[in-house]
C-alpha cells in the first residue's frame, strides 16, 4: 500500500487546506467532481486544474499547476496513470507538500521520486472515502 493511515491522516489534517484537483472539470458525471465537493464540505479549498480552466464549485480553474498564482498544499490527481508521473513532478516543482493519486492511479516510479523529493504521497486511495473514516 502506498500511504499508510498515518500518512493519510497527516495529509488530510496537518498539511494545509488548499487542494489543487488535477482533472477536475464541470462535468458532474466525473469522479473528480464529487470528490471535490466532499473536500469542500470538509473545509478544503479546491483549485480546479484542467486544460479548459473551468470554474467548478465556485472556484476558478487553471489550465496547469504552474498557472496557479498562489501556493497549494496538496495536489490531488485524477488523470490516467501514464500521465500522473508528470503531474507529480509538477507538484514537486510547485512546492506542494503532498501528492494524492486517486483510486486506480498508480505510478511506482513517480511515488519514489515524489517521496525522495520530501513530499508526502498517497496512491490508489480516495480522500472522499478516507476523510470520514479517519476523522
Amino acid at each position: 500500500m502506498y500511504g499508510d493511515d498515518a500518512t493519510v491522516r497527516r495529509i488530510l489534517t496537518e498539511l494545509g487546506d488548499t487542494w489543487a484537483v488535477v482533472g477536475l472539470s464541470s462535468n458532474p458525471r466525473r469522479a473528480a467532481h464529487g470528490v471535490a465537493r466532499v473536500l469542500q464540505r470538509f473545509g478544503k479549498r479546491i483549485v480546479p486544474v484542467h486544460p479548459k480552466a473551468e470554474t467548478v464549485h465556485g472556484e476558478p480553474g487553471y489550465a496547469s499547476l504552474a498557472d496557479i498564482p498562489f501556493d497549494v498544499d496538496v495536489v490531488d490527481v485524477f488523470v490516467n496513470s501514464d500521465l500522473a508521473g508528470a503531474i507529480a513532478d509538477e507538484a514537486v516543482a510547485k512546492g506542494a507538500k503532498a501528492v494524492w493519486f486517486q483510486l486506480g492511479v498508480i505510478d511506482e516510479e513517480a511515488y519514489a521520486r515524489t517521496r525522495a523529493a520530501g513530499l508526502e504521497m498517497v496512491m490508489d486511495r480516495c480522500p472522499a472515502i478516507e476523510i470520514p473514516r479517519l476523522r
